[in-house]
């Protein structure tokens, strides 16, 4: 849905399956020594050794090679810690899987607390100690799942960049797995998750796929554990454009908690949501209410209807019955939703999250055409930010702009104005009077200037806003386009020379071409104003051209204009 009033808003951290590796965020402290897991009998399950902090790597994982390993590890002062001689097989993988989960919650707390260069180290040495076992021919499950909690350490450190090298090592080795092997199952939903998470849509479903041809035939077809590699994959196919194939595999996900869970489980509400937002996506917003509502309605059967937890699943709701077309109702969810969660407390009163849905609120408000309803909102974001943060804070920039914009829709544009100069004194003070950054309230206050008949004023801003993206972004760029947009507006007004500002118009043109493509319906409304000057430049034969090309646009998003 388009509004007429657009406003500005003010996940995750290793998502489910890293959950599964840990599921406590707490560590023994230790004074001078940290894990690293290592092989040194293939036939037996890996233990821990002690790795002194001060011989962890400092190279990079990319650049390490075999003959290095072998120095590294040979000088580190490495000492085995006592193996334990168990028989049981199932008992000493249960082990294993402890240790990793320990070194992965270990890198987790260093990034915590702010110690990422010590995670990095750890993750190093670790990267040593396994690439030394690989080289002597031990590539197995274990080193396979060492790999991956590597991998899965590095994107909670926040470098992405061995991850990729990691996966293809990994990849390598479970390629040569067979399907029975433990463990494959969550490397696979790691592997798979990590690919989605760097893009690499294709190896993700690859993945999880076969993650879970893996525990159907362990478990069956039915069984809860192929929810989550299920959700994986549903979120590779709708990120690869194959939504068709994420919405049935959604819908089956559903489809196997109810069966096991009941119909009402909070554990549908991940799947719902996710299938939900996927449907609005896809412009099937009737659709979309559906599982949206169920989400309500699960809340409030286990929390009752007060809950904040009501609250903001009324929120998405709102948001689908708004895409349908219901803009009044989903104003009145919207209100409700707000309510009750500021009633409840699940939200401090200056969260993000409820600060965003205010906005959306008051967008909405706007365009049902309850302006005063909607600006009461803006004004209650201001305020609130202006008593946490300060009334010079640089985030009270969005909240202006945003109240300057339902102002001017209202035709005050005296106060539109005043909220654009603070806003502009408050970006100045913080990123300078040059930063591109600044030039999105300085046209609009160009365009408030414009409408307040101080043309010549509004002119030098746009010409400032013009100059100032032409260097950030380049000559040819979308924002540089709005701006010569906006500033053949003002000059028109002003009566500047018809040829430069048909010039002006050309490169417009040229820039939405550029942008969106030669039969872009962006084109038309510039394709109008060309004519117009053509015409008064007396420019038949070009104008010609021009005219022929409108009408092939006019006709091909005929449907559109109409609406």
């Amino acid at each position: 849905m388009v509004f007429s009033i657009s406003l500005l808003s003010s996940t995750t951290s290793l998502t489910t399956w890293a959950n599964q590796l840990s599921s406590q965020s707490g560590l023994s402290q230790r004074d001078s020594t940290w894990q690293c897991v290592c092989f040194r009998n293939q036939k037996r399950k890996p233990k821990l050794y002690l790795i002194p902090a001060r011989h962890f790597l400092s190279t990079p994982i990319e650049s390490i090679s075999s003959s290095e390993t072998a120095s590294v590890h040979a000088t580190s002062g490495v000492s085995e810690v006592q193996r334990s001689t168990l028989s049981n097989n199932v008992n000493e993988m249960e082990e294993f899987e402890m240790e990793l989960q320990e070194l992965f919650n270990e890198v987790k707390a260093m990034v915590k607390i702010g110690k990422e260069r010590d995670a990095m180290d750890l993750l190093r040495a670790n990267y040593v100690a396994v690439k030394e076992e690989m080289d002597s021919g031990l590539k197995g499950i274990e080193q396979a799942a060492v790999l991956d909690i590597i991998a899965l350490g590095y994107m909670a450190v926040g470098d992405l960049k061995p991850v990729p090298a990691l996966l293809d090592m990994i990849n390598k080795i479970v390629d040569n797995s067979k399907d029975s092997e433990p463990l494959l199952d969550s490397v696979l939903m790691h592997v798979g998750s990590m690919y989605s998470a760097i893009g690499k849509f294709e190896n993700a479903i690859l993945a999880d796929q076969r993650a879970v041809r893996i525990l159907e035939n362990r478990y069956g077809k039915g069984n809860t554990l192929l929810v989550t590699p299920l959700l994986g994959l549903a979120k590779s196919f709708a990120s690869d454009g194959k939504a068709t194939k994420a919405i049935g595999v959604y819908e089956r996900t559903v489809t196997i908690l109810e069966r096991n869970r009941g119909s009402q489980s909070e554990d549908l509400v991940v799947p719902l949501f996710s299938l939900g937002k996927l449907l609005l996506k896809e412009g099937k917003a009737a659709e979309a209410e559906i599982p949206f509502t169920r989400i309500v309605n699960i809340y409030k059967k286990i929390y009752g209807e007060k809950d904040g937890r009501v609250g903001m699943a009324m929120c998405s709701l709102a948001n689908a019955k708004c895409s349908k077309g219901d803009a009044n109702e989903a104003v009145d969810i919207y209100k409700n939703a707000l309510r009750i969660i500021k009633d409840s407390n699940y939200m401090a009163i200056d969260n993000s999250i409820l600060e965003n849905m205010r906005i959306d609120l008051a967008e909405l408000l706007h365009f049902v055409g309850r302006g005063d309803e909607g600006r009461e909102l803006l004004e209650e974001c201001l305020l609130i930010n202006e008593r946490f943060k300060g009334k010079n804070h640089p985030s009270m920039a969005t909240h202006l702009i945003n109240l300057a914009a339902s102002y001017s829709r209202s035709k005050n544009y005296v106060e539109a104005e005043r909220l654009l100069r603070t806003c502009l004194n408050i970006m100045e003070n913080s990123v300078g009077s040059e930063d591109q950054s600044i030039t999105f309230p300085m046209l609009n206050l160009a365009v408030t200037l414009s409408q307040l008949n101080r043309d010549e004023e509004a002119e030098q801003i746009a010409l400032k806003v013009l100059r100032i993206r032409e260097k950030a972004f380049g000559q040819d760029s979308l924002p540089v386009g709005e701006a010569l947009d906006c500033l053949v507006s003002i000059q028109a007004r002003l009566g500047r020379d018809d040829g430069e500002i048909l010039g002006l118009l050309k490169r417009v043109m040229m820039i939405q071409e550029k942008e969106f493509g030669s039969s872009a319906e962006e084109l038309i409304v510039t394709l109008q104003k060309i004519i117009h000057f053509l015409e008064k430049l007396e420019m038949k034969d070009e104008k010609f051209k021009f005219r022929r090309r409108l009408a092939l646009l006019r006709e091909k998003y005929k449907q559109s204009l109409s609406f």
